[in-house]
């Protein structure tokens, strides 16, 4: 197969990008790929990863102002392949998460303690997260990042994928991953067709200091423009993850501070005291996209560059760890029993496991998103009834819970905790 981008190079005509070929590609050093090079690279596999960035401007706070919730599973996951113990003392503990639906006095409450956990979750700035898989990636010696780089075009055959960089060096390998974003454009020169759709909706986010400490408790209000979410961070801080109507958002990204801070407090309320905006604030459109194939020949999709989701549930980048988590496993397996990490079989292996799992949660967060921002009266009613009900079922809610920390079902080992 050949990809789609720039002109054929001959072998003749360029020259190596690493020393020795690597077993493995990864395409896209955002924190999917990133996450994808420690858990292979701590295995001993051999990996190569292009990022057209600098690694300096991936851990600035203007690149990236957001924050990830990472479930118990995908904090689990870190642990294991020994990234978490650098980002943890940044980490804020979620130990409680409370949902409600506009101004109705009903309510669901998720309490850690219900289902014997230490939290339910971690949240933690994006820009700590990626410092830490970076420091972790050059501590081994069979990782190999070429930063600064642009791979223009990806030709695959029955035996090998080879790179083209933009500065006309090739990098071959058995399996290419592209872990390189929604809008990948290695997806898009492999033909693989994706299914989408937006939400004419903006997610705008920042962090706000306030006087209360919010004891580890997330809040997410319901509201007709969409959800807003409250996450805890360290230091009296929260990340807000404000969703606001397309056509309404340009005006409030446009206030001054004063102007936008009071719109915000209407939104969050008065319950942590006053409020203060700190850094930044940043925007990014909503939507839907699953890739109809995970997989072409010798090359794999994970993250962004496989699915992408609606925040409402905090979710898209715990299954784009779920992803890495399992592709790892797939492919140390297939290496230590002297397979081929890029074959049909091994990546066959790996769209079956994660296929089904991602495609239930991206239909999940649809529904939500869809019943939630309305101001219909009598589906308001139902969906308040329904958050009351479950907050009275303790067995439907631990379940809830559970999916939520991301620990059901057909997991990696890595999610379990285990050495890979």
């Amino acid at each position: 197969m050949v990809g789609a981008w720039g002109a054929r190079m001959t072998k003749a005509e360029a020259k190596p990008a690493t020393g020795e070929p690597p077993d493995v590609l990864i395409i896209g050093g955002g924190i999917a790929g990133l996450t994808l090079g420690c858990a292979l690279g701590g295995a001993g596999v051999a990996v190569a990863l292009v990022e057209p960035r600098p690694p300096a401007l991936l851990t600035a706070a203007v690149f990236d102002g957001r924050t990830t919730a990472v479930a118990a599973g995908s904090q689990a996951a870190l642990a294991a392949i020994g990234v978490w113990p650098a980002m943890a003392a940044k980490a804020q503990t979620i130990l409680g998460i409370r949902v409600t639906d506009g101004h109705s006095p009903l309510f669901l409450h998720y309490d850690h303690r219900e289902v014997g956990a230490e939290a339910l979750g971690y949240i933690v700035e994006n820009r700590v997260i990626r410092g830490a898989l970076l420091d972790c990636l050059s501590d081994l010696p069979n990782v190999t990042m070429v930063a600064g780089r642009h791979v223009v075009r990806l030709d695959q055959d029955a035996a090998l994928a080879r790179a083209t960089l933009d500065d006309d060096t090739f990098i071959e390998a058995r399996l290419a991953v592209a872990t390189d974003g929604r809008n990948s454009p290695t997806r898009q020169a492999a033909g693989i067709e994706t299914t989408a759709w937006g939400y004419r909706q903006i997610g705008i986010a920042c962090t706000v200091h306030h006087e209360i400490d919010h004891c580890g408790v997330a809040q997410e209000h319901f509201l007709p423009a969409g959800p807003f979410a409250i996450l805890p961070m360290t230091g009296r801080r929260s990340s807000i993850v404000w969703t606001e109507r397309a056509d309404l958002a340009p005006a409030l990204l446009a206030l001054d501070d004063d102007d936008f801070l009071a719109d915000l407090t209407l939104r969050f309320g008065d319950y942590l005291g006053r409020l203060d905006i700190v850094g930044p604030r940043f925007s990014y459109p909503l939507g839907l996209m699953h890739a109809q194939h995970y997989a072409a020949p010798r090359l794999a999709l994970a993250g962004d560059a496989a699915h992408a989701i609606h925040p409402i549930a905090g979710q898209g980048l715990n299954i784009g760890w779920r992803d890495v988590a399992a592709l790892a496993e797939v492919v140390i397996d297939a290496l230590r029993l002297g397979s081929d990490p890029g074959s049909v079989a091994t990546l066959e292996r790996y769209e079956r496991w994660r296929r089904v799992d991602n495609a239930m949660m991206l239909a999940a967060t649809d529904a939500l998103n869809r019943l939630f921002s309305n101001d219909i009266a009598p589906v308001r009613l139902i969906r308040t009834a329904g958050l009351a009900a479950v907050n009275r079922a303790p067995p439907l809610k631990r379940l809830f819970m559970r999916h939520a920390m991301g620990v059901l079902g057909d997991v990696p080992r890595l999610v379990r905790g285990e050495v890979l």
